[in-house]
């Protein structure tokens, strides 16, 4: 009997999902964290903000979006009537579920003039009581947008939300919430790393803590990181973000060198997704995002809100 080795199995699945992607006419949206294998099936591979331009913008009747769930809510906010399938249901992001839709109305009641800011990585549920969502690469944009005379309640990251107050000046009304992989990074872990490689770069994530930021060389969301390191003329980089950055950065910049600040810099819910789930997803068209309308009507406003301030800014 014939033994089946790994690259044949890989290469079946594969061929068995290009055409179940024919077939229901599905695109592929892949956040930069997933799995190399992952990365490499996507129509588009990005961040958070680059998945909700694109998620708005598809033709495809099925989305499969290969991240974590907050991603294909908002996906589903921007195609209500296309059909999202997340192929890992417990696929869940912490920070997301650090802020409840009732945490921010009590903030609310306190400061009731304040513009609520929510960082995309929340629920659908949270979005539905935001005034306007933003995301890693957009939050200066966003807050800065927002009339000097109103308070502000930034949700639910507490480290973007002080980055965010540090690039605008603006008195911030921080949630303590945070992403468990960047927040466990520390300044004496990135002096370490750099001590083994005094001449790379360091560009990190704004989720990460303050003390980290103030040891960067640039702090970018994912796609940011892409190409900052593109362009700059440095050779290598210590990159501070979930190590699966590592792949599109090697991927865009071959001749450049890229080392995690910290090896712990794995998120285990964007490592859920692999080919088998992605191929079974389509298959069975199991594990649809659904949103009650009366949580996306709002919840797409506050979407919708963050995608105007970047076209009215040229981007």
């Amino acid at each position: 009997m014939k033994v089946v080795t790994a690259a044949e199995r890989t290469s079946e699945v594969l061929a068995q999902i290009a055409d179940l992607k024919k077939a229901k006419n599905a695109a592929f949206l892949v956040h930069n964290y997933q799995i190399a294998e992952v990365q490499d099936i996507g129509d588009f591979v990005g961040d958070s903000l680059g998945l909700a331009q694109v998620a708005a913008q598809t033709d495809a009747d099925v989305i499969v979006l290969c991240g974590v769930r907050f991603m294909a809510e908002t996906a589903k906010l921007l195609n209500p009537e296309k059909a999202i399938l997340l192929p890992e249901q417990d696929a869940n992001c912490p920070m997301a579920q650090m802020v409840r839709p009732g945490d921010v109305l009590a903030l609310k009641e306190k400061h009731p003039g304040a513009v609520v800011v929510s960082y995309v990585n929340t629920t659908a549920a949270t979005k539905a009581v935001t005034d306007v969502c933003c995301t890693s690469a957009n939050a200066v944009k966003v807050v800065s947008s927002i009339p000097e005379d109103r308070e502000i309640i930034f949700t639910p990251d507490q480290h973007l939300g002080a980055f965010v107050r540090k690039m605008t000046g603006r008195d911030l009304i921080i949630w303590p919430g945070c992403c468990p992989t960047h927040a466990r990074v520390t300044a004496e872990m990135v002096l370490e790393v750099k001590g083994e490689h005094p001449g790379a770069e360091v560009v990190v994530h704004p989720e990460c803590r303050m003390e980290v930021i103030e040891l960067a060389d640039a702090v970018r969301s994912t796609s940011g990181m892409l190409k900052y390191c593109a362009e700059s003329a440095a050779s290598d980089f210590l990159i501070g973000t979930e190590k699966g950055m590592l792949y599109p950065l090697k991927k865009r910049c071959p001749g450049k060198k890229f080392w995690p600040v910290a090896e712990e810099m794995v998120c285990p819910n964007m490592k859920l997704t692999n080919l088998e789930s992605v191929r079974a997803a389509l298959e069975d068209m199991q594990y649809e995002i659904t949103v009650p309308p009366d949580i996306a009507e709002p919840a797409r406003r506050a979407i919708d809100r963050m995608l105007e301030i970047g076209r009215e800014s040229g981007n």
